[in-house]
């Protein structure tokens, strides 16, 4: 079931590869990562785990992103978590994009210009060379996930003829990775201005806040997973707390938004009432339509001027 048009995955989970933690300025490459894609309103995200898993869930705890464990994460092919990231986005979203956590320096204006173009596969090139991050349209989605040859995710892609674009960029970070630590320093001053954006802190309250991105994610794992705990296994959140919020909400609200069912062979399990899917559908349009007026207002009012570039 569609709750948002544009879901995100970010590949970390190789323990002999992947440097998710690596302090690129004050932030870790995950963070710069899961930045850009919130500031092109993807939604959800979903970071494929092993490298570091505990503190990459920690770090990232409060920015609303779902973690899904690559259990192969000893020697992980590249595709494998991708095909992790894909599965779980099919049928939730219009269109996926993809990224390694080694290369965290492509700019929010590159993914807008990616997002902003029309085709199956999109990918970025700058000076003539491809790189990240890689937009799909699901309806190529399950054949990368069905590909079974060999040369990974660059071959599974090779596979599906004539459905690719290279859009050209002006943007070294597609290509940046954290093997070249020289290139990553260079451009961190050029990227730090690209990261520039306002933030909207969207929350629901009376005397208290009551709904935020976190409870909005709650129910979106709860719609998918029908389960509570599954749901707060996926975004690293304690089962108390999130009934703690389930119920503050429903009690603020003043009707059900989730239906709980108790025993029988297969188990209890909890999902969304009728009305409970409509506020959560109801608040992603809402968080849409601010997104969107916020980034216009702000490029005309600040970069139009001159004041930031």
């Amino acid at each position: 079931m569609k709750i948002s048009r544009i879901g995100g995955v970010i590949a970390a989970a190789s323990k002999k590869d992947a440097e998710p933690l690596l302090q690129i300025g004050t932030i870790p490459i995950i963070k710069r990562i899961v930045i850009s894609f919130q500031q092109a309103g993807i939604f959800p995200i979903v970071v494929v785990t092993g490298a570091e898993e505990d503190e990459v869930k920690y770090q990232l705890s409060s920015y609303g992103v779902i973690f899904i464990r690559n259990e192969n994460c000893e020697q992980p092919e590249l595709i494998d978590s991708v095909k992790i990231g894909l599965k779980y986005l099919l049928g939730k979203c219009d269109r996926m994009v993809f990224t390694p956590v080694n290369v965290p320096m492509f700019t929010p204006a590159t993914l807008n210009s990616l997002l902003a173009t029309n085709g199956d596969i999109i990918t970025p090139s700058c000076m003539g060379k491809g790189g990240h991050p890689i937009i799909l349209s699901e309806t190529v989605v399950p054949e990368i996930i069905a590909y079974s040859g060999i040369g990974g995710l660059k071959a599974a892609i090779s596979s599906i003829p004539d459905r690719r674009i290279f859009l050209p960029v002006d943007d070294p970070g597609i290509f940046i990775s954290v093997r070249d630590c020289r290139q990553l320093e260079d451009y961190l001053a050029e990227h730090n201005r690209a990261l520039l954006h306002p933030t909207v802190q969207l929350n629901l309250q009376k005397e208290s806040v009551f709904f935020n991105t976190r409870i909005k994610l709650l129910l979106y794992l709860i719609l998918d997973t029908h389960s509570v705990r599954s749901a707060c296994d996926r975004m690293a959140l304690s089962y108390g707390k999130a009934w703690d919020m389930l119920n503050k909400l429903e009690e603020e609200t003043g009707y059900p938004i989730t239906e709980r069912k108790h025993g029988g062979k297969r188990g209890g399990n909890t999902t969304l009432t009728p009305q409970g899917l409509q506020f959560l559908r109801t608040w992603q349009k809402l968080e849409d339509n601010i997104f969107q007026f916020t980034q216009k207002e702000f490029s005309s009012l600040f970069r139009d001027s001159g004041l930031f570039r």
